[in-house]
């Protein structure tokens, strides 16, 4: 193991190419390092894959002490502290995983000193006794992962993380840093007050994932179009989401069943059954997961080169985490999902049979909406995904709609009909009154506030509430109206709407009327997501040696070597370890356990 002094008198570049063996850093990651290895607190944005660990682990290594970890997974623990050994940093984790015995050592190891990294679930973290361990112990600093789980108008929101606020109260002298790859403003806002991270300096990477394809598709005969999506993926692992347990069982035994190796996983199952099947996909190549939403938060499979929605998630957060799975070693993934309107009435009557307040509930239809607005969207899904969380982007050339173009039809007259609707009532109301009043109906609400006398009251009468709605969202997506969450879901026009009012500007929208086809479409590679040469008999080579390692030491193979770094051997066929120690991922601690055995391997390729 490196010894702590020799670490702390590192640079933070030093221990990221000597450690990790990556020649430089990311985006913000100096900067965030910077910020809390000097004591400063952080609030990090930053996508699935993005490298957010390093801005942690690399702090932890330079300052003095234990840097306690809250994590709220086992399967996430175990992998991260299996890798951070492999590279040669103390490091462990206390959960329900561990034996009496064993829980008592890493104790013991804590309290000496003996670890620079520490794991917890938060649920353990609060409890009277840790607390007291902490209060004993010198601790670095303290990282806060999945930060989004403690916004109660999230997707995933976990009522034991309100607790960590007690970490501000209880240890005001340590840094914390608080990391999440998915979160709009109101949800960074709500980050930041219930953690007390009122001085923390906050990074906001791009959402972007560039190499992730995203396609969706509308529900026809969804099991045969979800074999259809996984032809093009060949012994890739991947994982499948479904709505329900039912459905996740009927769907892992049809892909078993049509010669998939394929699982299921759910919170109805035994909790052993869940642990095996979680390890055989993190362990063995080509699985595949189906699940529902338990499955899947904080996975650091980096090889997962698909995700497959059979079923309309609950947000457009949601989607993005779900999503973000796919591909988090930078390599080429695909994000494929099947809608139909009966996902959506489904949805909405979760929502308002809920127990919920109805401030909740209103903004749990506003994120259902703005998820629906992004599948029926007739320009880039990517602008369109990364406009929700507040990042301006051009067409990526890598979604379904940039390769193949919908046939739109010219919706001016439509969307000048509904600008006109929304400010004519003074941006004041939802999409539901705006309808009434486009479509002329006599409601409560339309006398009340003498809506039946307005220029625009009945000028609609020629589309359906359907369609309408369907030309609402679309010109929220589109950026011509915006929902203010704050003021019961009101619809603004925005500064780009001015121009389509003065008929300056033609809005083309996707077709009212959606047509359906059986027939198979495959899309073209492009630049942002190719398809390797996976048939190179020296990566397979390779892979099967890293197969064999991991087995023997009894950890996912991507902790031993990434694909990437696999590929990157196999391309540039090193003969020396000098030369070997230039590939990115091999840092001296990996080079010296495996870069005899892989120049072996490239020897006899």
């Amino acid at each position: 193991m490196p010894q702590t002094a020799a670490l702390m008198s590192d640079t933070p570049l030093s221990l990221l190419n000597r450690i990790f063996g990556y020649a430089a850093f990311r985006g913000d990651q100096a900067a965030i390092i910077e910020q809390v290895a000097g004591g400063g607190d952080a609030l990090v944005l930053m996508p699935t894959g993005g490298g957010k660990s390093i801005c942690y682990q690399i702090p932890a290594l330079l300052r003095d002490g234990c840097a306690v970890v809250v994590s709220p997974l086992i399967a996430l623990m175990q992998d991260q502290v299996s890798a951070l050994k492999e590279l040669g940093i103390a490091a462990a984790f206390l959960n329900s995983s561990l034996d009496g015995a064993t829980a008592a050592q890493v104790e013991r190891d804590f309290a000496r000193g003996a670890l620079k990294l520490l794991y917890v679930a938060p649920e353990r973290l609060l409890t009277p006794r840790f607390l007291e361990s902490l209060d004993a112990a010198h601790v670095s600093l303290f990282a806060i992962d999945e930060a989004h789980c403690v916004s109660q108008w999230g997707h995933d929101f976990r009522p034991e993380y309100l607790g960590l606020s007690v970490l501000h109260e209880r240890y005001p002298q340590v840094p914390r840093i608080a990391l999440t790859a998915t979160a709009d403003a109101a949800t960074r806002a709500e980050i930041l007050h219930r953690l007390a991270l009122d001085d923390a300096r906050v990074f906001v990477a791009s959402f972007d994932r560039p190499n992730i394809r995203y396609r969706v598709s509308e529900k026809t005969e969804p099991r045969r179009q979800l074999i259809d999506f996984l032809a093009g993926h060949p012994g890739e692992a991947g994982i499948v989401y479904c709505s329900t347990r039912k459905k996740v069982e009927e769907t892992a035994a049809a892909l078993s069943q049509a010669g998939f190796s394929a699982l299921p996983y759910h919170g109805g199952m035994d909790n052993e059954t869940r642990r095996r099947h979680q390890e055989r996909f993190l362990r063995e190549d080509g699985m595949i997961m189906v699940a529902t939403l338990a499955f899947g938060m904080g996975i650091d499979k980096p090889d997962v080169r698909f995700v497959a929605h059979l079923d309309l998630p609950r947000s457009v957060e949601g989607y993005y985490q779900e999503t973000g799975r796919a591909g988090r070693d930078g390599e080429p993934a695909e994000a494929w999902m099947a809608w139909g309107l009966q996902d959506v009435v489904t949805q909405r009557r979760f929502i308002d049979e809920g127990e919920a307040e109805d401030t909740h509930k209103r903004i749990g239809h506003a994120k259902l909406d703005a998820l629906v607005g992004l599948a029926e969207a007739a320009s880039c899904r990517r602008v369109a995904l990364l406009s929700y969380f507040g990042e301006a982007s051009q067409p990526c050339g890598n979604c379904d709609v940039c390769l193949n173009p919908p046939t739109l039809w010219d919706a001016t007259e439509a969307a000048q009909k509904a600008l006109s609707a929304v400010y004519r009532t003074g941006q004041r109301f939802g999409a539901g009154h705006v309808i009434d009043v486009l479509l002329g109906k006599t409601t409560e609400k339309i006398e009340r506030f003498g809506h039946a006398e307005l220029s625009v009251f009945g000028i609609g009468a020629s589309l359906d509430d359907k369609r309408w709605r369907a030309v609402l969202r679309q010109l929220v997506v589109r950026g011509l109206l915006e929902v203010d969450h704050t003021a019961y879901g009101a619809l603004k026009l925005t500064a780009a709407a001015r121009p389509v009012l003065k008929g300056e500007t033609t809005v083309m929208l996707r077709p009212l009327e959606t047509r359906t086809s059986k027939k198979k479409s495959r899309l073209a590679p492009s630049s942002g997501a190719g398809v390797h040469d996976d048939e190179d008999p020296l990566f397979l080579s390779l892979r099967a040696w890293r197969r064999e390692t991991a087995n023997e030491k009894g950890v996912p193979a991507y902790v031993i070597l990434h694909d990437a770094t696999l590929r990157e051997i196999a391309a540039r066929r090193p003969a020396t370890l000098a030369e070997l120690g230039e590939i990115s991922g091999l840092g001296t601690k990996k080079l010296e356990a495996y870069g005899e055995d892989v120049l072996a391997v490239v020897a006899e390729g």
